[in-house]
């Protein structure tokens, strides 16, 4: 595989495809011609979400293919598998996308495997959901076990409540980072989770009302920038910032600050530049090699010069296994927070 120039191009939808966002690159070279895809269930208004965009643009880049990104703009998993639909239609040469809900997504993804294009993983869902849909591989963080490991440097702080600030409740994987903080600590996760859903206010709204009606919450828990940044500002407001016990996933500007700050205990970086980054670069090795092989794939990965120079530049450490890669969880405190700043909400 040869490494060739990207440059930026607008992409048309197909005739008759719905008219949601979409953002192409587009390559010369031999391999000009492959396009691939990477589809998230993420709303235009989810920065987070900005780091995955940049890491595919990087990736087509190294690999000198063709690469879009689309999402639902508003988040609807309906639309999300409409997107699936297209992709299917549409022959790309490789999908990546994250399994928000296997229910809704199962069925569009499917008709994507059964053409023979492969699929990779990323982000929401397990590595049983992945291989069900007959995908490669799955590469992300897996979602209960972060939410334990938090609650578990909680409990050793002497936590035994908290409140779980849940601005997508429609997402299984928000769900599981509420359950295992909540398992950890010894409490229910229903009784302790606000749906908060992400316009900022609407989240202050809500967290300030439960703190004030509960005031004895001996923890926070936000599961990322969309209900981080405006809890943060609450905290502020009421006097509690730096004093109850506040743990976020994912990272942006305002969540680094508040580490530093130490209004902030911690915040997962579940290092979302290696899902968008490797679930593309997997789905190109697969149709280039024509394999299907998680270990070759991966090894075939580990050896590109481009990508080991990403993963310096950026501090990044990819977790291999036997079938995929584990990109976190990987807790930043006051104490490693300098060595992710400088990249946190483009690179981190």
């Amino acid at each position: 595989m040869r490494v060739r120039k990207i440059s930026l191009w607008l992409a048309t939808l197909m005739a008759g495809a719905m008219a949601l966002p979409t953002t192409s690159l587009a390559a010369d070279g031999p391999h000009a011609n492959e396009r691939y895809v990477l589809i998230s269930h993420a709303p235009d208004s989810d920065s987070w979400w900005n780091t995955v965009k940049n890491s595919i643009k990087q990736a087509g880049e190294d690999f000198g293919v063709q690469v879009d990104y689309r999402n639902p703009p508003n988040g609807d998993l309906a639309d999300m598998a409409r997107l699936l639909e297209q992709a299917a239609a549409r022959n790309y040469n490789g999908v990546a996308f994250d399994i928000a809900d296997y229910d809704v997504l199962s069925k569009p993804a499917m008709r994507i495997t059964a053409k023979g294009i492969p699929v990779v993983t990323l982000n929401s869902g397990t590595d049983e959901e992945s291989r069900k849909l007959g995908a490669i591989m799955h590469i992300g963080q897996p979602e209960y076990d972060a939410g334990k490991a938090a609650g578990e440097r909680a409990k050793a702080a002497g936590v035994k409540s908290f409140v779980c600030v849940n601005h997508y409740a429609t997402n299984v994987a928000s769900m599981q980072r509420c359950k295992g903080f909540a398992d950890a600590i010894g409490v229910d996760y229903k009784s302790s989770m606000i749906d908060t859903g992400v316009d900022p206010s609407t989240v202050a709204s809500k967290v300030g009302a439960y703190l004030r009606s509960r005031p004895d919450t001996g923890a926070v828990l936000a599961l990322g920038p969309n209900s981080a940044e405006p809890t943060i500002q609450v905290l502020e407001r009421m006097g509690k910032a730096g004093k109850i016990y506040f743990g976020t996933f994912d990272l942006s500007p305002a969540i680094i600050d508040a580490v530093k700050k130490g209004e902030l205990n911690f915040a997962i970086d579940q290092q979302p530049y290696l899902q968008g980054y490797m679930s593309v670069a997997a789905a190109i090795i697969a149709y280039e090699d024509k394999t299907k092989d998680p270990a070759a794939i991966i090894a075939t990965l580990k050896a590109n010069p481009k990508f080991q120079a990403r993963l310096k530049t950026y501090g990044l450490e990819p977790i291999y296994t036997q079938d995929g890669v584990r990109s976190g969880p990987a807790f930043v405190t006051k104490d490693n927070v300098a060595t992710v700043e400088k990249y946190a909400g483009q690179y981190r």
